[in-house]
């Protein structure tokens, strides 16, 4: 396995994961149960612990598709450069996410408002983490790219 490889194993966590929180936590919400509430904040604080790897790992990919026919410094630059900021976008969520944790589990007359902050930020998240996935995808898969020519039919 080359970094590419690594890179492509821990970069769906980040993105996919959140989504899941998400989910969760509105069920949370329509439920009225703090366990569940709980969950989604588990849930989001696992998605950041996993940006971590998927950043560390995007240098040796770049790298590697660098030396890639068709493949060019900018596309690979521009996917760079949204996935910094969806990771600090990521860490800042686990971060709220530890905090509404603690205040769930302390019954704190404010935890509902980061409850529904965590929410927020986590629909800005999918937001990014779209942008981060497509730009990504469109490294190696130039079929999605804004400026994609299709082939011309043969006949």
């Amino acid at each position: 396995m080359n970094d590419a490889h690594f890179h492509l194993v821990f970069n769906h966590f980040p993105i996919i994961v959140p989504i899941v929180g998400m989910l969760i936590l509105i069920v949370g919400f329509f439920v009225d149960s703090d366990v569940v509430k709980r969950t989604a904040f588990g849930v989001f604080i696992f998605g950041a612990i996993m940006t971590f790897p998927a950043m560390f790992t995007g240098e040796g990919a770049e790298e590697v598709a660098e030396k890639l026919p068709g493949i060019t410094h900018d596309i690979i630059h521009e996917h760079e450069e949204k996935a910094e900021v969806f990771a600090i976008l990521s860490y800042i969520l686990g971060l709220l996410s530890i905090g509404a944790l603690w205040a769930n589990l302390k019954q704190k007359s404010f935890a509902n408002i980061l409850s529904i902050a965590v929410l927020l930020l986590g629909l800005v998240g999918f937001y990014l983490g779209r942008q981060v996935g497509t730009s990504g995808g469109e490294i190696r898969h130039t079929e999605i790219r804004a400026n994609a020519v299709p082939a011309a039919d043969e006949d």
